[in-house]
């Protein structure tokens, strides 16, 4: 039987890029009950980023289980032995600064850092769906926290 070590850093970065790769709405729906009603609180992917980055990161054994908002996640990095880092590496976790929406809810974001100025984020624009874009969407919105794990060295 041949011994088979699975490439971990190699295959995280595979599916993250894979996910910008088509229309993945895997991550964009979460039902809860909030005050007895029954809804969507991603809204249909427009607050997907921490259930993206959570699955994927769950997936590769990197937290424990999937989140749907960024203090959740952020919690569950720190728990899981992420460090914050200066500069971003290639499959770094990034936050950027809360935005406020027209309906005055302020939202952190997060994603990851592919490289070259890069970085792949679930679009909270109406696709709802991962996409790839500037690390700082052009200067327009500052990364706060670059996350990084020691076993994707």
């Amino acid at each position: 039987m041949p011994e088979v070590i699975l490439l971990k850093k190699k295959s995280y970065l595979a599916m993250i890029r894979n996910a910008v790769r088509g229309e993945t709405h895997l991550f964009r729906n979460v039902f809860a009950s909030v005050d007895g009603v029954e809804r969507d609180i991603l809204e249909d992917g427009k607050l997907a980023c921490a259930s993206f980055v959570s699955g994927i990161l769950m997936l590769n054994g990197l937290i424990d289980r999937p989140h749907a908002t960024v203090p959740g996640t952020e919690k569950a990095l720190a728990a899981a032995g992420w460090s914050i880092i200066d500069e971003p590496r290639e499959g770094a976790v990034l936050s950027w600064e809360p935005i406020t929406y027209s309906d005055t809810r302020t939202h952190g974001h997060l994603g990851f850092y592919i490289g070259n100025e890069r970085a792949i984020s679930n679009a909270s624009n109406a696709s709802g769906i991962p996409r790839e874009h500037h690390w700082t969407y052009d200067g327009t919105r500052n990364v706060v926290r670059i996350w990084w794990h020691p076993s994707l060295a």
